[in-house]
């Protein structure tokens, strides 16, 4: 798999960044442009309800974040997933990335000089990362996957070092209670997280589905993303219902 100090750019194709608008796809995205790599889209995959191979919540916000980096954003549906037949959960994340891989292959041919590359945000998953990597040696393509097998610890202070700020949206785990929605991932709270990991086993950027985020702003956007949002909260587990999205006029 290529790493940050492999991954060059090709002046014959352009790259495609695997895109949910959450910290890992965002940092991967961002490593890509520091890099220079020609990424001329973003592809965001909005799943049909829960998802073995990918982030689930608030992936709409793709299109407000999209318009902040300035590139184009490629949405893949609900419509596209069949992964009604699925009888376990390799077959199901098979079937899910099959959608992904259809839109690709399409871009592909409308890209110049075709498909070079493309950006994943994979830290530990080997069930996501091998059917991806499989899937970029089927298109003749890179991969870039800066995150992979990183320390998770150093990866969260580096997003904050380059000054990303982090939304976390949804939480359930053993330890995350209510007040972690809505709560910006910041150093107190990357410590807090690297206690919980101690007591309860809690993955430190929430790679086992622990929690997930949002980046509201970074170094590679024009314009924060501002939110009105409510909380619902089941007594385990509980998401942010975002009311509203807007892209702000400029920093503070």
């Amino acid at each position: 798999m290529s790493d940050t100090d492999e991954a060059t750019p090709d002046a014959d194709g352009a790259w495609v960044s695997l895109f949910s608008g959450g910290k890992d796809s965002s940092w991967a995205l961002y490593q890509a442009l520091e890099r220079e790599l020609p990424v001329e889209r973003l592809v965001t995959v909005h799943p049909a309800g829960d998802s073995y191979m990918y982030h689930v919540p608030a992936t709409r916000l793709a299109r407000l974040a999209a318009e902040s980096i300035g590139i184009d954003l490629v949405e893949v549906e609900p419509d596209d997933f069949d992964a009604a037949n699925a009888t376990d959960s390799g077959d199901q994340g098979d079937a899910e990335l099959e959608p992904l891989e259809r839109a690709l292959a399409d871009l592909a041919e409308g890209l110049p000089g075709g498909l070079a590359g493309v950006t994943a945000g994979a830290i530990e998953s080997e069930y996501q990362t091998s059917r991806i990597e499989a899937m970029c040696d089927r298109l003749d393509a890179e991969l870039f996957a800066p995150l992979w097998q990183r320390d998770p610890l150093t990866l969260g202070e580096a997003m904050l070092d380059a000054g990303f700020e982090i939304r976390i949206i949804r939480v359930a785990a053993a330890g995350l209670d209510e007040s972690w929605l809505g709560r910006q991932l910041d150093a107190d709270a990357l410590a807090e997280l690297a206690d919980l990991e101690r007591e309860y086993g809690v993955h430190p950027l929430g790679e086992g589905g622990e929690f997930e985020t949002l980046v509201t702003d970074g170094p590679h956007m024009d314009r924060p993303i501002r939110l009105a949002y409510d909380t619902e909260w089941d007594g385990t587990r509980g998401s942010v219902r975002i009311d509203d999205a807007w892209l702000a006029d400029c920093r503070r």
